[in-house]
């Protein structure tokens, strides 16, 4: 997965998989969404970031699976 945030152009650009893109839909004016030929999502691009996300307090975190209990 990748995350890029163009300044510039105050574009947020998720990547989930490396995938070839079959299908773009906009979700709305400024929001695209890309799947690949199995309907898997590949990518969404978000465009006036800035105001419409909290992408200045971004973070990532991996929480471990939990073991089951015996």
């Amino acid at each position: 997965m990748k995350i890029q945030y163009f300044e510039d152009t105050d574009t947020l650009y998720l990547v989930f998989k490396e995938s070839e893109i079959a299908e773009t839909k906009d979700l709305d004016e400024d929001t695209l969404v890309e799947f690949d030929a199995r309907g898997n999502l590949v990518s969404m691009t978000i465009e006036h970031a800035r105001e419409r996300t909290d992408v200045g307090d971004f973070s990532f975190r991996r929480v471990p699976a939990m073991k089951p209990v015996a």
